[in-house]
């Protein structure tokens, strides 16, 4: 298991110190680090329809919760404008290392770039997601992405 430096420097570079954020880790990585990391924070930013619909990470077995904060709201699909105040009500504080996962990578890494511009240290992008790319046969979860590398999820 890669250690919280190996993460680091991984998603560094990777991202590349330009992207305005500590840079993107794999599904797997970002479980390493939650698991390494006793203060490291989940913020699965996908709408109440995902989390309800979809399903969400369950870290559970590492003695966490993820933290459930919209990026954007539906159906409009507009900005959350109070996203890192939302960040700080619900006790993510700027020092914490971030993970920040949404369906595909997309709206966790403008989280990720968010956090940062607001002071966060350390926030990540969890590249591929939850569900990750579309695969072969059409359908999401089987490519890459949160589910696709068999991390513990449910499904309400």
């Amino acid at each position: 298991m890669a250690s919280t430096d190996d993460i680091r420097r991984n998603a560094s570079a990777r991202t590349g110190a330009q992207a305005g954020y500590a840079g993107d880790v794999t599904p797997e990585e970002a479980w390493a680090f939650l698991e390494q990391q006793p203060d490291a924070v989940l913020v699965d930013v996908r709408t109440r329809e995902e989390w309800m619909f979809v399903g969400l990470p369950l870290l559970q077995p590492l003695g966490k919760e993820p933290q459930l904060i919209s990026w954007q709201v539906w159906p409009q699909m507009a900005p959350n404008r109070d996203f890192t105040n939302a960040l700080a009500e619900a006790g993510v504080g700027r020092e914490q290392p971030v993970l920040f996962l949404c369906r595909s990578g997309a709206r966790s890494r403008a989280a990720a770039i968010a956090a940062t511009a607001a002071g966060y240290e350390t926030a990540f992008n969890v590249a591929g997601g939850f569900e990750g790319d579309v695969g072969p046969d059409g359908h999401r979860g089987t490519v890459n992405g949160w589910k696709a590398a068999g991390l513990p999820w449910f499904q309400n």
